[in-house]
C-alpha cells in the first residue's frame, strides 16, 4: 500500500545538497515553505524533508519540525513500523527522521529520508536504533512492512 505522502516524498528521491556557498534549489523551497530561518543546505535537514513532504500532503507538521525528536510526539504512537510510518532514531550529536517504505530479509529498515549521504534515497537502518514511530492522525492505517532488496546501509544522516 502506498500512501500519498510516500508517493510525494519518492519524487523527491535523488535530491542533493549542494556542498558550499549554494543550496539547493528544491531544499531552498522547502525552507521557505515551511517558514525556516535559515536559507543553506549545510544545516541538518531531514526534519524539513519530512515536514515539506507531509505539508505537501496536506498534513499538519509538528511545531519543531527541523529537529528530529519533535516527531516523535507526532501523530499516533506505533508499536511496530507500517509502511509510511514516521521513524525516529539517536545518532551521535543528535537525531534523525526518515518514512518507513520495507524492511530487509534481515529485518532492518528501510527508510526514505532526507540528508542520508546529503541526499534524498533509501538507507537500511538497524531496528535498535529506532527510538519511535508515529502514524499520521485520522489517517487509514498502512500495511505490513514489505521485504524488499537490500540496500547500502546508512553511515550519515548528517
Amino acid at each position: 500500500m502506498s500512501t500519498r505522502w510516500l508517493d510525494i516524498a519518492r519524487k523527491y528521491s535523488g535530491t542533493r545538497e549542494v556542498h558550499g556557498p549554494q543550496t539547493s534549489p528544491v531544499i531552498l523551497r522547502w525552507l521557505i515553505s515551511l517558514g525556516a530561518w535559515w536559507r543553506d543546505d549545510e544545516t541538518p535537514w531531514c526534519g524539513v524533508f519530512a515536514g515539506a513532504v507531509l505539508k505537501e500532503a496536506g498534513m499538519a507538521i509538528p511545531k519543531a519540525y527541523y529537529r528530529a525528536s519533535a516527531w516523535a510526539d507526532w501523530g499516533v504512537p506505533l508499536n511496530e513500523p507500517v509502511e509510511g510510518c514516521i521513524v525516529t532514531f539517536s545518532r551521535q550529536g543528535g537525531g534523525h527522521v526518515g518514512f518507513v517504505v520495507g524492511q530487509t530479509t534481515t529485518g532492518a529498515l528501510l527508510v526514505l529520508g532526507g540528508n542520508q549521504g546529503d541526499e534524498v534515497n533509501v538507507r537500511a537502518f538497524q531496528r535498535a536504533r529506532a527510538t519511535a514511530y508515529r502514524w499520521p492522525s485520522g489517517e487509514p492505517m498502512g500495511s505490513r512492512l514489505p521485504i524488499l532488496a537490500a540496500v547500502q546501509l546508512s553511515t550519515s544522516e548528517a
